[in-house]
């Protein structure tokens, strides 16, 4: 008998699903003007999804005070990471600038988007990522946007270098023991009496570990809320701004893509300008604690300013904490430590060290290299992000980032041959002890 199949219809008609449809903002300023921007850019952006019965909404995802040029920004990578798990159909965001200003940073982002099926509108060029024509005219305009942020940046550079050689204090915003509000600098009299304590303590004989631990243990706060420690105390005593004098320009940003603040060591001129502020430490108390500190230096084996002596200074970042990684030697191979851990313990980080050997392998692995090249580290890399034991993220200067995970030694691989030299030596004369 032959086989009859019926086909029947749905009786009620499939709804389509809805798209979620989430929004993008940022400011890149931590001032209150911007700060009422981005909640304003919030609310307006929430309303405008939900006023829409054919959307779904999704959330805003918002950034403070963090720069476009940078991919560094945690909102943005947690969206990324939400429409990597299929949460999100669709971005709307302000303009080109505003979702980023670095035209690798955009593109790779926008193609990585279109292949997840996940529409970027952009309301100011009224622009749809996921259109025919969409990833040509976000080129034209993200080039725009890059380089108008690098003539803003030029500019900025340029209006500060003039205020340097005029003698003129920039961009003085946080400083311990002064009030500094509108330009005008202030002494704060709580705070500087600190500092003229920190100052006859040091001269008197006091480290700066002990004298942190005496900061800590009276609870007097920091600026932004940080933790004293060794570091923030020296960063005081060698700070010649406390004499009412300032030395100009001793930091300069590397270029307007990763905003990098370094030392300036000959590069740039620099300006020393006499009475541009209130003193709290008169001259003689300053240069006597100049004095101990260049004689406990030598007392300690110090070679100078440590901060860019090795390839991997000031580049490692514990996520844990939040801050840096230091070089530690000592009897065994050289390993990487959070400065938190070295200072207060495990109680306040539990970051592990990692071995000098295993970053050099790594970094040399993420750029491709048959052997480690230290010029074109620095060229490419911008922070290295220790958000887990064993797991690193390399963020290079374009924005994208690399993970990258090693593997423990075990003990009998870590052992070098002096090592076990030492310890047959030691064994040995142990047991002529006992002869």
């Amino acid at each position: 008998m032959e086989r009859i199949i019926t086909r029947t219809a749905p009786s009620v008609p499939l709804l389509p699903r809805r798209p979620r449809v989430a929004a993008y903002a940022r400011v890149s300023s931590g001032k209150d003007a911007m700060l009422h921007s981005l909640a304003a850019q919030v609310s307006y952006y929430s309303g405008l999804i939900q006023r829409r019965p054919d959307w779904e909404y999704a959330g805003v995802y918002a950034d403070e005070a963090l720069t476009g040029t940078k991919d560094s920004r945690p909102e943005f990578r947690r969206m990324l990471a939400d429409c990597r798990e299929n949460k999100v159909d669709m971005i709307i965001t302000k303009s080109i600038s505003r979702f980023a200003r670095n035209t690798v940073t955009l593109l790779k982002t926008v193609r990585e988007l279109k292949l997840l099926c996940v529409d970027v509108y952009f309301e100011e060029q009224n622009i749809h990522s996921i259109s025919g024509d969409g990833e040509l005219m976000l080129t034209i305009l993200a080039s725009y946007a890059q380089e108008e942020s690098r003539s803003v940046s030029e500019n900025c550079k340029w209006r500060i270098r003039k205020q340097f050689e005029n003698g003129e204090l920039a961009n003085l915003r946080f400083m311990f023991g002064y009030k500094i509000e509108k330009g005008k600098v202030e002494i704060d009299p709580e705070e500087s009496a600190i500092v003229r304590m920190i100052f006859d303590d040091y001269i008197n004989g006091m480290g700066g570990s002990k004298i942190a631990v005496k900061l800590k243990q009276k609870n007097i706060p920091t600026i932004r809320d940080g933790d004293w420690n060794s570091e923030r105390v020296i960063a005081i005593i060698k700070n010649e701004k406390y004499t009412g004098n300032a030395l100009l320009q001793k930091k300069y940003v590397t270029d307007h893509l990763t905003k990098r603040l370094v030392w300036n060591k000959g590069k740039l001129p620099m300006y020393f300008a006499e009475g541009t502020h209130p003193a709290i430490i008169d001259t003689k108390t300053f240069e006597r604690a100049q004095k101990v500190l260049k004689e406990r230096r030598k007392i300690c084996g110090a070679k100078g300013d440590t901060h860019n002596r090795y390839p991997f200074s000031r580049i490692i970042r514990c996520e844990n904490c939040g801050k840096k990684y230091k070089r530690k030697a000592g009897n065994r191979k050289p390993a990487w430590q959070c400065s938190t851990y070295l200072e207060q313990g495990k109680a306040a980080c539990l970051a592990k060290q990692i071995p000098e050997n295993i970053l050099y392998e790594a970094a040399t692995d993420v750029l491709g290299l048959s052997e480690f090249d230290e010029s074109i580290f620095k060229e490419k890399i911008t922070e290295i992000l220790v958000p887990e034991f064993n797991k690193l993220v390399f963020v290079f200067c374009d924005g994208h980032l690399v993970e990258k995970v090693w593997q423990d030694r075990s003990r009998r691989e870590s052992w070098t041959d002096e090592m076990r030299q030492a310890a047959r030596e030691k064994v040995k004369g142990v047991k002529e002890q006992w002869r």
